[in-house]
């Protein structure tokens, strides 16, 4: 067979989630400004890009909406002084990644929209597949848009449907009507906490409870963060309103049977933290499933089973549960250095990777180096990854990946990119083992995906083409940057 080069002109940009949200409000009256702060903190994974904090005091004005955001990690953003600014009993908080428009100012969140009924803050996890649509009707009534962010599509509906509403938790309700794709949406409105989920699932939400104060959270382990007992998920579709005078509310009105839900697999391989539980499953017991079934499926002798930080770390040890191989540690990682794909030059990229990931040469000289990675996108971190072992004396690499390929992109909150650069694209596993340099390559089968997370209903759309609802004719991500 004819050996493929590889094309290192790509960009080395991993995938990624698109946001963390978070919401609390203490029936008791006192700031939850820091406590959102802890929390955004514990979701920081999710976004590293902007986040920001908004909080009112519900026993003042309706319109008395404080709020702080900024470029960069949640504790670059905010100090003592700007969260002791920050006063209310009632908020939303947002790390956010972009999939849909520019990382700016103007597009971070949470946003606060200052309307006839009052004030809303709101903040957004996914993608809207009808955003174009939706913006252009809202524009030909007049709408004008501060952001290139869907985000500010739902808020604007939400703030048309309500002056008509007798409730605010009505206006979610007509706006979830118009809107598709995938969000978890979290609310503060004058007086209550609204939170709500697509009708597939793609993202998570959770409901939790510290004493007298209601937390909303994209994941479990911000709920631990800050001491808050999980009491539940938020329901695919499903509609929570929260307020000292009703307690928690549901409407599940918009929800689907559970064969037609469609959650993101994505999340148990890579995206949410090990310690979190989603929809009942724990993220880290889908991670050692995934090992045990490739060491089943893609068995190989070797001396060592290793995982690549911090994603492919236990899907690494449930491989060597499995194989009866021993686990290692055979990368340092430093954790001072930014995300890979932040540098304008490509050789600066590759260096990025080198800096962030060294080999242990004691762990790995002389040896039969299975390697675990959650994922390969374009191919070019994970062949730098094959080389750095091999350089520092591995005798052999096997990669196994705790996934199956990456053939299609992701239209709901995913930055999966363009079919053309995927390396799975056109080629085969022969190809792509040749690409990396690897001495054998096996992915996770696509019947193992839903065996990971026991027979959920999920998304396979980045692996098949088949998603759970019809995505756009066209990519849409970023259609209206300037």
């Amino acid at each position: 067979m004819k050996k493929c080069k590889l094309d290192l002109t790509l960009e080395a940009k991993p995938i990624h989630d698109e946001c963390g949200v978070f919401g609390m409000y203490d029936f008791d009256h006192g700031d939850v400004a820091s406590s959102i702060y802890y929390g955004l903190f514990a979701l920081q994974h999710r976004g590293q890009e902007s986040c920001g904090i908004a909080v009112s005091d519900t026993r003042g004005p309706k319109g008395n909406m404080l709020s702080y955001k900024g470029m960069g990690l949640v504790n670059e953003v905010f100090d003592n002084d700007r969260l002791s600014d920050l006063h209310g009993d009632i908020g939303v908080g947002h790390a956010r990644y972009s999939t849909a428009g520019e990382s700016i100012y103007a597009n971070s969140q949470p946003l606060v929209l200052n309307y006839v009924k009052g004030t809303l803050a709101l903040a957004h996890n996914g993608n809207l597949v009808n955003a174009n649509e939706l913006r252009a009707r809202l524009s030909e009534t007049g709408a004008i848009f501060q952001t290139t962010i869907d985000t500010e599509t739902i808020a604007y509906l939400i703030a048309r449907y309500r002056i008509h509403s007798a409730s605010v938790e009505e206006a979610v309700s007509r706006t979830i009507d118009d809107i598709k794709g995938a969000y978890s949406i979290v609310i503060a409105s004058p007086r209550k906490l609204i939170a709500a989920r697509d009708p597939f699932g793609f993202k998570p939400l959770c409901i939790g409870r510290r004493d007298n104060t209601y937390v909303v959270s994209s994941e479990s382990c911000a709920l631990d963060t800050i001491g808050a007992e999980f009491i539940r998920d938020v329901l695919p579709g499903e509609i929570v309103t929260i307020s000292p005078d009703a307690g928690i509310q549901s409407d599940t009105s918009h929800c689907l049977p559970e064969d037609k839900m469609g959650r993101c697999i994505f999340e148990y391989i890579y995206f949410s933290r090990p310690d979190s539980m989603i929809d009942g499953k724990s993220v880290y017991e889908a991670r050692i499933r995934a090992g045990r079934y490739l060491a089943q499926d893609s068995p190989v002798e070797a001396d060592l089973v290793v995982g690549v930080p911090e994603s492919g770390n236990a899907a690494a040890m449930g491989y060597a549960m499995e194989s009866g191989i021993p686990y290692g540690t055979a990368f340092y990682k430093n954790s001072y250095v930014g995300r890979t794909f932040i540098k304008p030059k490509q050789n600066a990229r590759e260096s990025s990777v080198r800096v962030k990931l060294n080999p242990i040469r004691s762990v790995v000289e002389g040896k039969r180096i299975i390697m675990i990675d959650d994922s390969i996108v374009r191919g070019t971190t994970s062949g730098q990854i094959v080389s750095m072992l091999k350089e520092a004396g591995a005798r052999e690499v096997h990669v196994r990946i705790s996934s199956p390929a990456f053939r299609y992109p992701c239209y709901f909150g995913i930055d999966v990119p363009a079919r053309d650069q995927l390396i799975a694209y056109r080629r085969t596993e022969e190809d792509i083992r040749q690409l990396l340099g690897a001495d054998s390559l096996g992915y996770l089968s696509l019947d193992r995906l839903s065996q990971m997370v026991d027979d959920l209903a999920i998304c396979k759309g980045c692996f098949t083409g088949d998603y759970p609802v019809d995505p756009p004719e066209e990519d849409i991500r970023g259609k209206f940057d300037a």
